[in-house]
């Protein structure tokens, strides 16, 4: 965790009325309802039993108008099969006012009825302008605010005054813009630990890679244990989305294969400076072992989610027994820091034309000693590969041969930079495709239930008896079906983004 440049006397909440015991009265019976609906939000489905007050902070004194809180709240939920609750740790930024403007009406939570906040309304404050402008503020100047610790690049200019407003997109934190200059990333779930979103695009930017947008400034706590809770870097004002750019290519029936292979081109920049910036391992018969166990342990609980998915589970799971008997035969395979994560909606083509990489938080729904392990570049890959897919079924007509052409692409131009072609390795490519695939299949389900049939068309492809190729760098072919599935019987309109 980084060091503050300096430190603030203003302390955090003390015991007391407006302590965490006293504020629980005020914020848990608000919290029940509010929490469980909001997009980020990681434990759907199962009922929240308690709230506890892991840390609280007042950025603006209550006495003030409005005033603004800053909490870390563990919720309590019960588990199948597990004998005690478990609960994850959310970031919240609670704005407190006598009486809510019309304009910040979406951002209420509600009217505490009780504790020392009773009568006063309750509000997500990163949709408050005012608010939001606070946080950047602290931003800007290091120093400590009780648990809370405020950090920035000495090289970084931060003009004051920005005016804020959110990012629309759906996702899975909360990003705000600053005056199309800077935009800051709010972990909503907190995992102790240093955040890969910004470790990852710190090593990079002291490597020297311009990717990936160099972190500005960043805050974090070290408390109840020291975790990152924001990151600010730099908006490329004028750029645009991969995902987007690929849905338009689609819709206006233009080719995207130079944009994919930019794209592989960049990716392999990505994970070649991580690889020499960043420790990197071997995985061996053990290591290899214990992710097909993990894959098939993912499938399997997936499928007791999603029945629909239970016919494909003895066929997706060879992808898994595959890799794991490579594995005993004595196969290696190369491991390194990665995106974690990799799709269309993580990058960005900037105005000149060129790619970055943004968004290295990986699967947020996975443990963190999970997502910042070394792993194969291959599981990267595989997650664009499956981003193409996802884009050709999101059009009518299914454009099948347009995914193959970007992803045959995307390969080749990875391969050029990093002088070795991910479709060398079928088994695990395959591997980590299913494994996506199946992500995207819960993902669905929970979220986007209309969506469905489009992983599920990709199930169908990687259930089938599988040969692997021997592809060479110029290879057009990436695997070789004995047959191949048709496409769903209906596709929904354009997702805003990919599953994430």
């Amino acid at each position: 965790m980084s060091k503050a440049a300096s430190t603030r006397d203003t302390p955090r909440l003390a015991a007391g009325p407006l302590g965490p015991a006293g504020l629980l009265d005020s914020l848990a019976p608000l919290l029940h309802e509010w929490l469980p609906r909001q997009r980020w939000f990681a434990g759907k489905g199962r009922a929240v039993t308690a709230f506890t007050l892991m840390a609280a902070t007042e950025l603006l004194p209550m006495s003030a108008t409005p005033g603004l809180l800053h909490l870390l709240v563990r919720a309590q939920q019960d588990s199948p099969g597990r004998a005690r609750p478990t609960g994850d740790c959310y970031q919240l930024l609670i704005g407190v006012r006598a009486a809510l403007p019309p304009r910040l009406a979406a951002a209420r939570i509600g009217r505490a009825p009780e504790g020392p906040l009773a009568g006063l309304v309750l509000y997500d404050a990163l949709l408050d302008p005012h608010l939001a402008g606070v946080l950047f503020e602290r931003l800007r100047t290091p120093g400590q605010l009780g648990p809370l610790r405020f950090d920035r690049s000495p090289a970084a200019q931060i003009p004051a005054g920005l005016a804020a407003r959110p990012l629309g997109a759906e996702q899975s934190n909360t990003s705000l813009v600053y005056g199309d200059t800077f935009i800051l990333k709010v972990f909503r779930r907190v995992h102790p630990g240093s955040n890969p979103d910004l470790e990852l695009p710190l090593a990079l930017a002291q490597a020297g890679c311009a990717r990936v947008p160099a972190p500005v400034a960043w805050y974090e706590t070290t408390e109840p244990e020291p975790a990152t809770l924001g990151v600010l870097q730099p908006f490329l004002y004028g750029s645009e989305d991969g995902w987007q750019l690929a849905l338009h290519a689609l819709a206006d029936g233009h080719d995207f294969t130079a944009g994919a292979h930019a794209l592989g081109r960049a990716t392999a920049e990505v994970h070649g400076t991580l690889a020499a910036t960043l420790p990197t391992a071997v995985l061996r018969k053990q290591q290899i072992q214990h992710l097909a166990a993990e894959m098939t342990e993912r499938l399997e609980a997936t499928a007791q989610a999603v029945p629909a998915l239970t016919p494909y589970v003895a066929g997706l799971r060879t992808a898994f027994d595959a890799i794991a008997e490579l594995g005993h035969a004595g196969r290696t395979w190369a491991a390194q820091r990665i995106h974690g994560d990799l799709h269309l909606g993580q990058s960005l083509r900037a105005r000149d034309g060129e790619w970055a990489v943004i968004d290295f938080e990986g699967e947020p729904a996975r443990p963190l000693a999970e997502r910042t392990r070394p792993q194969p570049v291959v599981r990267d890959v595989a997650g664009m590969l499956r981003s193409f897919d996802y884009a050709a079924r999101s059009h009518r007509p299914w454009a099948p041969q347009w995914a193959t052409r970007c992803r045959e692409a995307y390969c080749e131009g990875y391969a050029s930079v990093s002088g070795a072609d991910p479709r060398d390795e079928p088994e695990l490519l395959r591997a980590y495709e299913t494994d996506k695939a199946v992500y995207e299949v819960l993902y669905e389900a929970r979220n986007r239930p209309d969506w469905l049939p489009v992983p599920m068309a990709a199930i169908q492809r990687l259930s089938l008896p599988f040969s692997p190729s021997a592809p060479s760098a110029t290879s057009t072919t990436t695997f070789t079906f004995r047959s191949s599935p048709a496409p769903p019987t209906a596709t929904p309109k354009l997702p805003r983004r990919p599953p994430q």
